[in-house]
């Protein structure tokens, strides 16, 4: 048997699934199907393989502790470790950071399994078997990609145009319509999955006929890292001398050891709102909805409420998704053009791309209810045991008020707690901290008014998830 290493790819932001994907809270990290998010799903699924070892999620910076939380919730990994890339170079620089990061600790013949954290696989049984061919291939030396059995003529996927029993003639790109039609009705196609298998060994030796320039820099990178608990960080510099491209492109339509594993998982990358709607259970009328939604003659539709109550009369074949700051209506065959609204609002420099409402951080979240040129209402909610940087801001002064269980409160020179219905003020200048010594989450409202209330107005001076040097000023993503 061979040794088995999954890695997870958790990057990316999921715009055509805008508004509940955003920037800092991604598709691969929302309940789309069920309670767990996809990545938590993928962590499952990889947990079932026999000789696994510790996976290894590769994420941004700006993701990282969400990613932990939701790992540490399922309580089934005990090791594992999330690569940290400190800016995007596309998937190829990913891989090979993985690949040059697990051979730190394993020899050249152990087999990488490469997913995306943001996949839907309905048939595990059929993954695990398709896993094992994979793993045989890999291991006498190919580089194995997943091609996935078309239920239909999809213009959202690459494809893999197969050859004789597990070779491969040649990857496609996206097609148009009519050559997805003629790809599915020639049967010889599959899509392009995204998912891959391969020993470090030959990954290495290929990388360096193909793209030398981009293994030395990914190396380098893991080379001059800094490990931080479960965190290993990228070093940055090296990174940046790398090109960036993806694996497709960098690889696998170049090298000559290519295979590919016919696959029937149920699966779907769920890369649009109309690929959500396909692969989701429906009402008698062909419906899927969420939340609190209200559904008159209306057919064919996806109707998803995120906060309030959403009703609709006399739709077919529509979406509507509403969250707290934003919603979106649009014919389901429009949900790939979602991604230019999303890049609509980066052109203005709009928020809504970037964040929700509620935003994560790695004591607990907060949520915006109010925002008014000089004054800022928030909902503010610290897990057990967790606290929140020494701080100060220049240009704002805070008011909290205690909702539900107990604060820790450090006030320039005064420690106090405070419980339900108490309240304190921060001035700005004074130094401050929020902890909950509690075995409940904190709630808080939180007023802030000033001049300035962004989020950039933070100088952190002690901070117990390593967030910046004592006394500097810190960034609106960290």
């Amino acid at each position: 048997m061979y040794e088995i290493q999954p890695v997870i790819l958790a990057g990316g932001t999921g715009s055509r699934l805008w508004p509940l994907s955003r920037e800092l809270y991604p598709k691969q990290l929302l309940p789309l199907i069920d309670e767990n998010s996809l990545l938590q799903t993928t962590v499952l699924r990889v947990c079932q393989l026999e000789d696994v070892l510790a996976p290894v999620v590769v994420v941004g910076e700006e993701h990282r502790f969400i990613t932990r939380s939701q790992i540490d919730a399922l309580a089934v990994v005990a090791s594992y470790s999330i690569l940290l890339e400190p800016l995007g170079r596309n998937t190829a620089p990913a891989v090979c950071a993985a690949v040059e990061f697990c051979a730190l600790t394993s020899d050249d013949d152990t087999i990488l399994l490469v997913l995306p954290a943001d996949h839907l696989i309905l048939r595990q049984e059929a993954f695990i078997e398709a896993v094992q061919k994979a793993v045989e291939l890999a291991a006498g030396g190919a580089i194995v990609t997943f091609g996935i059995e078309p239920q239909s003529p999809e213009t959202g996927y690459g494809y893999i145009e197969r050859g004789e029993g597990s070779s491969v003639l040649s990857f496609k790109e996206k097609p148009d319509l009519a050559t997805a039609m003629a790809y599915v009705e020639s049967g010889n196609y599959f899509w392009n999955s995204g998912m891959f298998a391969f020993s470090i060994k030959t990954f290495r030796s290929e990388m360096e006929i193909h793209a030398p320039e981009m293994l030395l820099a990914m190396t380098e990178s893991v080379r001059h890292g800094l490990r931080d608990g479960k965190f290993y960080r990228l070093d940055s510099k090296a990174m940046a001398l790398s090109p960036s491209d993806s694996i497709d492109y960098a690889l696998m339509e170049k090298t000559d050891k290519v295979a590919v594993v016919a696959a029937n998982l149920g699966w779907s990358d769920i890369g649009s709102w109309k690929a959500l709607w396909k692969i989701s259970t429906k009402d008698g009328q062909g419906n899927v909805s969420t939340g609190d939604v209200i559904l008159e003659d209306t057919k064919n539709c996806l109707v998803r409420s995120e906060s309030k109550l959403v009703a609709t009369v006399g739709l077919e074949d529509t979406l509507v998704i509403e969250t707290a700051d934003a919603v979106l209506v649009a014919p389901l065959s429009r949900s790939q053009d979602v991604k230019k609204i999303v890049t609509r609002l980066k052109k203005k420099h709009r928020d809504e791309f970037r964040f929700h409402r509620t935003v994560f951080r790695p004591w607990g979240s907060y949520t915006v209810l109010e925002q008014q040129p000089r004054y800022q209402i928030k909902r503010i909610t610290v897990y057990p045991g967790e606290k929140l940087s020494m701080q100060m801001h220049h240009h704002r002064h805070e008011h909290w008020v205690i909702v539900t269980g107990t604060a820790r409160i450090t006030n320039g020179e005064d420690v106090f707690l405070l419980h339900e219905n108490q309240s304190t003020y921060i001035p700005a200048g004074v130094q401050h901290r929020l902890e909950n010594p509690g075995v409940i989450a904190l709630e808080l409202i939180e007023v802030q008014n000033g001049s300035y209330l962004g989020e950039d107005d933070i100088v952190r001076f002690d901070d117990d998830y390593g967030r910046g040097a004592a006394g500097e000023q810190v960034t609106e993503a960290s």
